[in-house]
């Protein structure tokens, strides 16, 4: 969501709120209301301001890798004044997620999700460079996340007692091992759960066509086989964060998995990554401002000597966020 309002118009409620749906986004009202000492009708109330206001929504993701997808971060050059457009187009398309205007405007980073090597491929070599007022890409392929994903950086930042958090956390679900492979209902279910994360049950069985027993063994095995979770976009701004920024970082690959894990802790760090390409990592940073930037590239960064470079490109304008949209078949 867009973090161009001020702090101030949150308040804790909504904070705890937004945290609780982090936790579980599909829990019920009540149970929600229970752990924050509210009244359910309070809580559906505060839940339907944010979405009204766009500041919050639950989504159905998907993990590429457990769909044996292959996952792309690309630096895009553009001609002047062609960024906004192209990154619109881009965003149209149902295998991209994250595109952002950095460097001035002049470079779009996004996201994009390949079946496999041969639809990378045609992807990097015959369409992008045929479009035009493209200038340069640079692709990066994801090797391994060390944060992001179903871990949010509310978790570093969300105001619930360890208590709530555990009285609010679902289930452990047992994981299954295998590669999983999803059919056409599977895609209508999962575009939906894209489209409102909190769809129920019962609306959810209308529009498959299964029952609402179906419904919820399909949902609770997606979930088993690692291929389905819920992500929170949200306003950063709830919790007084307006500025984010890539980080595009090069350490020598006997110590990559160490700093990626050192990373990851960090709580400035939303998405953390190694990669191939220039740079082995990359990381997607929030801060309340660019001085707090600042005193975190001096500070945390500076403290890691192996890092060798590290360049960084402020977020000027997101096109595109979270999970790619999927249209309901």
């Amino acid at each position: 969501m867009e973090s161009d309002r001020h702090c101030d118009s949150y308040d804790d409620l909504d904070r705890q709120l937004v945290h609780a749906l982090q936790i579980d986004g599909r829990a019920p009202f009540s149970t929600i209301g229970n752990v924050l000492g509210v009244s359910d009708k309070t809580v559906a109330r505060r839940y339907a301001r944010l979405r009204a206001r766009r500041a919050v929504r639950v989504a159905g993701a998907t993990d590429p890798q457990a769909l044996g997808k292959v996952v792309w971060f690309l630096r895009i050059r553009c001609e002047p004044n062609a960024s906004l457009p192209v990154a619109e187009a881009l965003a149209r398309r149902s295998d991209t997620s994250w595109i952002s205007l950095t460097s001035g405007g002049t470079e779009i980073v996004c996201i994009v999700q390949a079946d496999d090597e041969q639809e990378s491929e045609a992807l990097l070599l015959t369409k992008l460079p045929r479009t035009p007022r493209i200038e340069g890409i640079t692709a990066h392929c994801v090797l391994h996340n060390f944060f992001g994903g179903p871990a949010s950086l509310i978790t570093k930042h969300g105001p619930l007692s360890a208590d709530q958090v555990a009285r609010l956390s679902p289930k452990p679900v047992r994981h299954r091992v295998g590669q999983v492979h999803l059919d056409a209902d599977d895609q209508r279910l999962l575009a939906l759960l894209a489209a409102d994360g909190r769809t129920g049950y019962d609306e959810l069985a209308a529009a498959t066509g299964w029952s609402p027993s179906t419904v919820r063994r399909r949902m609770a095995e997606l979930r088993e086989c690692g291929v389905l979770y819920f992500d929170l976009e949200h306003d950063w701004a709830i919790f007084g964060l307006t500025a984010r920024s890539l980080l595009w970082l090069s350490v020598p690959p006997a110590h990559l998995h160490a700093t990626g894990g050192e990373l990851a802790g960090h709580p400035e760090v939303a998405f953390v990554a190694a990669t191939t390409g220039p740079t082995n990592l990359c990381a997607s940073v929030i801060s309340p401002d660019r001085l707090a930037l600042y005193e975190y590239l001096t500070g945390r960064i500076a403290a890691l000597p192996v890092i060798t470079q590290v360049e960084t490109a402020p977020v000027i304008r997101t096109v595109k966020r979270g999970v790619a949209r999927r249209p309901v078949p």
